[in-house]
């Protein structure tokens, strides 16, 4: 049988072994006839005792065509319902068969391969760090429709279903098995179909081991049922803490959370029928289809190298040096040294460069009382960070990131001074947020070798790095920086120069039309608000604190210092409320005594008093859709703009950098994936509103109009 390779033994065991086109197994339109047909074939088998299920690939199974996903419209969606219920049919068709079924899980198995596990009455998985199981459809805006949710709930009960179906937790099989969606592991793969096959040889009398337990006569859901008082009295604070969660704007949790609390309240079978109805009404979401482009087929783009130089052989970092050893310094040695590379961090005096050290012996500390790291795998990788403020330590690094503070004078003075420490054909990088790298790279002996390497604060939680092309900058830098960031297990997004490049400048919109808010009347409270309204971390005046007016105003002065007039693409409303903050009142931000919020000792805030004399005009009525809008298409503007200058590269590099680096809207799947859904025509609709009432800079960039011309979408 093409596909499912079908063998039986001397025991009357079969083994499906599946073995589809392509890399990898899947719900393609080619698996429903295949299992159909296997099903047929298993019930007219005679003398059948069990059957194996397995994989002749790495993978177990990768679950569900995601392109066919995203094609699924309204028109459409009665015939993709009938298609899940016919897939979850024959499904049960494998798990109804009166003899008993494993699943040899030699791979991964997420999603419908989970699923196609859950279909077997015995589940073992080789134990290793390549399997993962789990249900990550939510982080894709879907949810598991194969009988993921229901079945989840009659194995672990809800409340402890929720980490995987709810939250689209991964585990390794170890955890799996400790959970209840596993029944067993092999140490070695060779172990793992002796083991299966020993398993149904056992019970192949036993009509309990061939029998699911929701088909299993007074089966009780663990936890309770939705009466049980500990359940009842969750469910509502569970609604609450979701809603609080996704604020609204994210239909996937709530949708599982739905389903999970109809199947403890109907019969299984009409709780998969409610299921298929809840995957059905998700995938006809824009969410869905946004964040399923974004956070697979992009994501997948970035991450298979769509952006590095092709001719360029692997470059693998062996000893970084770090300059700068404050903040961002520290966090970049922890993550270097984490992946085993040598680190050199730098600092003017030997004590400010311990101090940076202590920064990942305290966090290293951390997963050791966690049980996350042995202690003598912590020590191991604080050995490999040297702090120094000899210049001479910095010999032979074939990576050096400077990391000082942003100022051009002094990122100059620091290239000519230690550049000539790094190993032949070495690349010099610069942790610059906003100073275009061009200009920067002017004090360098060779530009080819020089790029921006852009970290996120902080930098061992934050997943992205920005990677920054400067006119003169070379593949062999670039290949250079992106192994980098690969290595050290980061995404890296490529951008061509820019003042601010891609993620600074399209972040300062987001401020600086909070800021405007602010200034026109609105009450601070309610501009942070509607902030987070629209999904972002949190609040423009908030964020604006944490990464400091005064910061803001030292950034102006050094942009005036090199020649460069933001004013005409801003404008000065930002800059006359720093201005005032700062000059007139002291407030430079959260570290310089409070900005827009003072900071009590116990970790709270509160707006600043004096702020509500200053700009609050309670006779203001700015309408909240426009607000938010505001808030919103300022961003999606500057993304645009970024595209169309040529700033960005690529789409996904827009998607991707615009959610992992500045926290843009899950739901949105990106600044630029968000006009495709929204619509182009209504999008350039929307902006000529706004631009009316509110300025010329919500015009739409032009190449929107190219785009609705030619018929395209931003892809």
């Amino acid at each position: 049988m093409t596909g499912f390779n079908y063998e039986k033994d001397a025991d009357g065991i079969v083994t499906i072994t599946m073995d589809m086109d392509g890399p990898v197994n899947s719900m393609s339109d080619a698996f429903l006839p295949l299992l159909s047909e296997t099903a047929d074939k298993l019930e007219a088998e005679e003398g059948l005792t069990g059957v194996v299920l397995t994989s002749a690939k790495k993978t177990f199974f990768a679950g569900g065509d995601l392109n066919m996903l995203c094609q699924v419209t309204e028109d459409s969606a009665e015939e993709f319902f009938h298609g899940v219920e016919a897939t979850k049919a024959t499904m049960r068709r494998i798990e109804k068969l009166p003899v008993p079924v494993a699943a040899a899980i030699n791979g991964a198995a997420l999603g419908g391969g989970l699923e196609l596990a859950l279909a077997c009455n015995h589940r073992v998985a080789w134990d290793d760090k390549s399997v993962q199981l789990g249900f990550p459809e939510v982080t894709l805006g879907l949810l598991p429709g194969g009988g993921g949710v229901v079945k989840a709930i009659y194995l672990m009960g809800l409340m402890a279903s929720n980490e995987y179906i709810l939250e689209g937790k991964r585990v390794a099989p170890a955890k799996a098995q400790a959970s209840g969606l596993i029944d067993a592991t092999v140490a070695t793969l060779d172990e793992l179909l002796p083991a299966a096959k020993a398993w149904v040889k056992a019970h192949k009398d036993d009509e309990a081991a061939s029998t699911q337990p929701w088909d299993t006569k007074g089966y009780k859901i663990p936890g309770g049922g939705v009466n049980h008082p500990a359940v009842a009295q969750m469910l509502p604070a569970a609604a609450a803490m979701l809603q609080q969660k996704t604020r609204g704007l994210l239909p996937a949790p709530a949708k599982i959370l739905d389903i999970a609390v109809a199947a403890l309240r109907v019969d299984f079978e009409t709780a998969m029928r409610i299921e298929s109805r809840g995957l059905t009404y998700l995938a006809c979401t824009p969410v869905a289809k946004n964040m399923i482009n974004t956070f697979f087929f992009q994501m997948n783009q970035i991450s298979g190298g769509a952006s590095r130089p092709k001719d360029v052989e692997p470059q693998k970092t062996r000893k970084v040096g770090i300059l700068g050893a404050g903040m961002m310094g520290q966090g970049i040695a922890y993550v270097s040294a984490m992946a085993g590379i040598e680190v050199i961090l730098k600092d003017i005096s030997q004590e400010a460069a311990d101090k940076g050290k202590a920064y990942s012996e305290k966090l290293l500390a951390k997963r050791v009382s966690k049980g996350r790291m042995t202690e003598e795998k912590a020590q191991g990788i604080l050995a490999l960070i040297k702090p120094t403020a000899a210049n001479e330590d910095l010999q032979d690094c074939d990576l050096i990131i400077e990391a000082v503070f942003e100022n051009i004078k002094l990122k100059h003075k620091i290239t000519q001074e230690l550049e000539g420490y790094l190993a032949e054909g070495g690349v010099w990088g610069s942790n610059t947020s906003t100073l275009p790298i061009t200009q920067l790279s002017e004090a360098s002996r060779d530009a080819s070798n020089f790029i921006g390497v852009h970290f996120f604060s902080p930098v061992d939680k934050m997943p992205l790095v920005e990677i920054i092309m400067g006119e003169n900058t070379g593949d062999v830098a670039l290949a250079k920086a992106f192994d980098y960031a690969l290595q050290i297990r980061k995404t890296p997004i490529v951008v061509n120069d820019s003042l601010g490049f891609f993620t600074s400048r399209t972040f300062g919109t987001f401020i600086d039309e909070g800021v405007r808010l602010l200034s026109e009347g609105m009450h601070p409270v309610k501009v942070d608000n509607l902030g987070k309204a629209i999904g972002m971390p949190v609040g423009p005046l908030a964020v604006y604190d944490e990464v400091s007016l005064e910061l803001s105003r030292k950034a102006q002065e050094t942009w005036e210092e090199m020649g460069i007039d933001t004013s005409a693409r801003d404008g000065t409303v930002a800059r006359d409320v720093v201005n005032t903050m700062i000059g007139e009142h002291g407030r430079g931000g959260r570290h310089h005594g409070g900005g827009f919020y003072e900071y009590a000792e116990d970790g709270t805030k509160a707006i600043w008093p004096p702020l509500l004399d200053i700009y609050y005009k309670s006779e203001v009525n700015i309408p909240v859709d426009d607000a938010k809008d505001r808030l919103l298409f300022r961003q999606v503007i500057e993304a645009l703009r970024c595209l169309e200058e040529g700033v960005l590269r690529t789409v996904a590099d827009g998607n991707i950098g615009s959610i992992m680096g500045i926290g843009a809207p899950a739901w949105t799947g990106g600044l630029l994936q968000f006009v495709n859904t929204y619509g182009l025509a209504r999008f350039s609709s929307r902006c000529d509103e706004l631009a009316a009432v509110y300025g010329e800079r919500f015009k739409a960039p032009k190449i929107v109009a190219d785009k609705i011309a030619s018929g395209e979408t931003f892809n």
